[in-house]
């Protein structure tokens, strides 16, 4: 399971709150409660993930797609936000 870029209608994001959390947890491999452009690196075949959901080709335009406070990092918020932006 992998989030979309949210302004793709064809593929969803998980719409529930745990869905979210377990997707964060998943990809934030130091457990610091975010997802960081280190964590989007180390996440075992992540760019192959994201290139056959997404129109997304790098992780960087995953962090710039969904980390709407521009710190670097896609919190929980964030990643709910996107979810009901693609409603």
């Amino acid at each position: 399971m992998f989030l979309p870029n949210s302004r793709d209608k064809g593929v969803n994001i998980p719409t529930h709150p745990r869905k979210l959390a377990k997707v964060l947890n998943k990809l934030d491999t130091d457990q610091d409660g975010k997802i960081s452009i280190n964590d989007l690196f180390l996440s075992p075949g992540l760019s192959t993930i994201i290139s056959s959901e997404t129109n997304i080709s790098t992780p960087q335009e995953l962090l710039v797609n969904y980390d709407s406070d521009s710190d670097g990092s896609i919190t929980f918020e964030e990643l709910k936000s996107a979810e009901e932006i693609s409603k």
